[in-house]
């Protein structure tokens, strides 16, 4: 895909291929192919006659739209390489991203997006010429990894590495197919909701659908909308809040899966999303850096997935290993996450010999040293965030094992310990414990790992306690 004939193609041919009057999107009302098409044209019109052309540089900082969907489409049509930025950034996050990438033009809404709960927008765009250069490598799409464990890492994918992708989403079972629809909960500027929802939908002739707002409610009301097979696709924090204790939801016999990726699923989460929905609850293992690695979208092997089609995945003492025949990292030159072929995923896991599942064990950074004896944080987590006492915790090693907890019904830590006696070994326990009001989240909901975030959101705490 080296010629504007060919990058303006795969556009036009793997994802706004189809009939004039298929409905591809539902944002509060149906949005046709043609009329998509129509919007795509209009957005590339407009980005030409603000210089954008073939191999320069465009970023993106647009809630879920029909414009980001036109702006994106219209980037890529043109040639240019597209940085997704989540609009529900800080300036300051932005301003730094951008000097990072380099956009030559930003697109942002004309006014500020409120309305926070809104699951899509209706906006007008303003195109801004920011100086930056034109593309230094051959990526199609740039996204800024979630910063869950530390600075975002700069990841590039080409159009060929998303085509392809889109064509492992078709091999995999498990997944809508024509005739059936998606209700998408995850952001679409990060792999799951862009790829997984977006790209593949409109692909597939899969309708996807936005609820009007991220409210058990609305959803599913999203989901009853239309009696076709629905999937839903989000992540953890999204089957906490449809678990969450409440009034019975409507039989819903048109939901049959939720898939959720991002990260670990607490243990007892699938069985309550069965028995509250009487649909399976998929699981969905990736990375940014490649996508979609491994799949379980019946729920057979919890906590084991098999790895999609045309992914290849090896154990390296304890690591997994994903082949990956390029870097993925910009402006990045690091040995110890991509070397000969192979990108470290820096997750802890096995692989059956005998069938092939790879069972995810958590960061590979989660083992520490404790008294000489190893512990997996991970484990310790798990066994927290399963007390139900416990809404949501992170544990975290800082010379000591420690908790970040938010807790339900007036619970202390002293009560937790002595249930933690009880099912953990005395060296795995915890040491401190730091009750907070909420966790810190990335913008697509993955709660922050990192230390020093963890620490300041834990003094925040403490200082509304000394002020209350």
């Amino acid at each position: 895909m080296t010629d504007q004939r060919s990058v303006t193609d795969w556009v036009d041919d793997v994802l706004l291929a189809g009939a004039d009057d298929d409905t591809c999107l539902w944002l509060g009302a149906p949005v046709s192919r043609a009329a998509l098409r129509a919007a795509v044209l209009d957005r590339q019109e407009r980005l030409t006659a603000a210089g954008l052309t073939s191999g320069g540089t465009l970023a993106l900082r647009l809630p879920p739209s029909l414009a980001y969907v036109a702006q994106l489409l219209a980037g890529w049509r043109i040639g240019a390489q597209v940085t997704l930025l989540d609009y529900r950034l800080t300036q300051f996050e932005v301003d730094a991203a951008l000097e990072r990438v380099g956009a030559q033009l930003v697109v942002e809404p004309t006014t500020q997006v409120t309305a926070a709960l809104r699951c899509y927008h209706d906006i007008s765009e303003k195109v801004t010429a920011r100086g930056g250069a034109p593309a230094q490598t051959p990526h199609a799409l740039i996204q800024l990894s979630s910063g869950s464990t530390g600075p975002s890492k700069v990841i590039g994918r080409t159009a060929e590495d998303l085509v392809t992708e889109v064509n492992r989403y078709v091999q995999m079972d498990g997944v809508a197919r024509a005739g059936e629809r998606i209700v998408l909960l995850a952001s679409m500027v990060h792999v799951l909701g862009l790829v997984g929802g977006l790209l593949y939908g409109l692909h597939a002739r899969v309708p996807l659908t936005l609820p009007e707002r991220m409210t058990v409610d609305d959803i599913l009301a999203a989901v009853a909308a239309d009696p076709a097979p629905t999937t839903l696709i989000g992540v953890p924090v999204h089957i906490d809040l449809l678990t969450a204790p409440g009034a019975a939801p409507p039989r819903l016999p048109q939901l049959v899966r939720m898939t959720t990726g991002g990260e670990l699923v607490r243990p007892e989460l699938p069985e309550r999303f069965a028995a509250r929905y009487g649909a399976t609850l998929g699981n969905m293992y990736g990375m940014t850096e490649v996508g979609v690695i491994a799949t379980d979208l019946f729920g057979q092997h919890r906590p084991a997935v098999r790895p999609a089609p045309g992914i290849e995945v090896r154990v390296v003492d304890g690591e997994l290993q994903v082949r990956r025949p390029q870097t993925p990292y910009v402006g990045l030159s690091d040995s110890t996450r991509w070397a000969d072929g192979w990108l470290r995923t820096r997750d802890a896991a096995t692989i059956d010999p005998a069938t092939g599942l790879v069972t995810v064990h958590g960061r590979n950074d989660s083992q520490v040293s404790v008294g000489g004896l190893k512990v997996d944080l991970t484990e310790v987590e798990q066994a927290v965030a399963g007390l139900p006492e416990v809404a949501e915790a992170v544990v975290s090693f800082d010379g000591a094992i420690e908790v970040y907890a938010v807790l339900r019904d007036l619970a202390t830590p002293e009560d937790l310990d002595k249930v933690l006696a009880e099912r953990l070994a005395p060296y795995k326990r915890p040491r401190r414990w730091h009750v907070l009001e909420r966790l810190p989240r990335t913008p697509i909901g993955k709660i922050v790992r990192d230390r020093s975030v963890l620490r300041d959101a834990a003094q925040a705490a403490k200082a509304g306690e000394g002020g209350a």
